[in-house]
């Protein structure tokens, strides 16, 4: 068998959902999957996103630089948690041989701080579940890297059976400062769990990563495990990731987490703010939503507590496409990175009600203008009301069984900030 065959193998046994945006050196991959074709990578893996907080395992098969167009919710992801194992299929194309440029997709596993596995052709099905399984187990997304080399080499095929697990979204009682702080005391424990891992093999010079040669095998390259700090001759398909983060110490144990209780305050919208009778009526109705970032992040905190999960500018609709069925988003946000998922949503159907929050301006950051989306959004047929118009709001704040957007338009009253409440 082909490094494709198996790892083929490996994610239709092992996950319950694939997504995919076609290119070199994936193409093939994803049509072999039946991976469900995404308007782009970032939606792609919102999707997953969706799917993992209802307990489902995801792959996301994407091409050469595609890790690029889903950075945002890569690293978001990392500090906000997940529920179900989430796979990133990155294929990198170093050579360029079908692409304009090559990349080394590994060097995101250090900035997002992921668990990057890249099989040899002796690891491929186990690195597919190597991969889900520390998602899980470190609640953030895992990254299998592939190349040409790998999937067209003969490859072993020796089933493994994934553990059951199980990841966790950041605790609700810590502010985003200590959400990081958690994050980053897991991603010191991944250090061990890389150095202890079954998948490598240690036989001393020299040693090879993915589809490269040699006597020792390092699958787990990020985080570097301490065996590496030793070897001298690393054979790698791309740059010299492994080579160069050689004898990489974990970080500094962390302190507590910040709770909101330590920090003894927390924000939520401003007193006179026109939305906030809507957000009562979801409270009345305690709907669970997806939020975005902006002033719809709001909707995390008290007194309203409604939303599941936030994972960055843009993400709310396909994550809730996949999970909820509510997203909620403002207007810059919407037009910043949210407009191509709600075309993929409206494309497949899904149901899903997609609220914008319309006051002309990005309120978190100082009120720079913003446009007015609604000129941009006729395809969608949406529904347009004011903050004030509250029988619209009772009738249309509903998910039904196809996609919906209510456009809801109010203006910040001049001079207000968010409010801070004390504990």
């Amino acid at each position: 068998m082909k490094g494709i065959d198996v790892i083929t193998e490996a994610l239709l046994a092992c996950t319950d959902r694939q997504y995919t945006v076609p290119g070199i050196p994936v193409t093939e991959l994803g049509a072999r999957v039946n991976a469900e074709m995404v308007v782009n990578e970032k939606t792609a893996l919102e999707y997953a996103l969706g799917d993992s907080l209802e307990g489902r395992r995801a792959a996301v098969i994407i091409k050469n630089v595609g890790v690029n167009a889903c950075a945002d919710p890569l690293l978001q992801a990392t500090a906000q948690g997940l529920i179900g194992g989430v796979v990133l299929v990155a294929g990198d194309d170093p050579d360029a041989i079908g692409s304009q440029t090559s990349q080394d997709s590994r060097y995101y596993g250090e900035l997002a701080e992921l668990p990057v596995i890249e099989p040899g052709p002796e690891s491929c099905y186990a690195g597919v579940v190597a991969a889900l399984e520390a998602s899980e187990q470190f609640s953030r997304i895992g990254m299998l890297r592939i190349t040409p080399t790998l999937l067209e080499a003969e490859a072993e095929y020796i089933p493994v059976k994934p553990r059951e697990g199980k990841g966790r979204l950041s605790d609700r009682s810590w502010t985003q400062n200590g959400r990081v702080t958690a994050a980053e005391e897991i991603y010191r424990t991944m250090f061990a769990w890389s150095s202890e891992s079954p998948l490598n093999r240690w036989n001393g010079e020299s040693a090879g990563t993915g589809p490269c040669l040699g006597k020792t095998r390092i699958v787990t390259v990020n985080p570097p495990p301490s065996q590496t700090a030793g070897i001298r001759d690393v054979h790698e398909y791309g740059r010299t990731f492994v080579r160069d983060h050689r004898g990489v110490q974990p970080p500094e144990p962390q302190k507590r987490p910040q709770s909101l209780d330590d920090r003894g305050y927390y924000k939520t919208f401003c007193s006179n703010c026109p939305f906030k009778g809507m957000m009562d009526i979801l409270k009345e109705r305690n709907t669970a939503m997806i939020c975005d970032a902006g002033c719809s992040v709001l909707g995390m905190t008290r007194p309203y507590e409604l939303g599941v999960a936030s994972y960055g500018m843009g993400a709310s609709i396909a994550v809730a496409a996949r999970s909820t069925k509510v997203a909620l988003i403002g207007d810059y946000a919407f037009l910043h990175s949210g407009l191509n998922a709600l075309i993929d949503v409206y494309e497949k159907r899904l149901p899903m009600l997609c609220i914008v929050m319309n006051n002309n301006c990005t309120a978190m950051t100082g009120k720079q203008p913003a446009y007015n989306p609604l000129p941009y959004l006729q395809w969608a047929d949406p529904v347009s009301c004011r903050a004030e118009d509250v029988t619209t709001l009772e009738r249309e704040l509903v998910v039904t069984d196809r996609p919906r957007t209510l456009v809801v338009s109010g203006t910040c009253p001049e001079g207000c900030s968010h409010e801070i409440v004390e504990y």
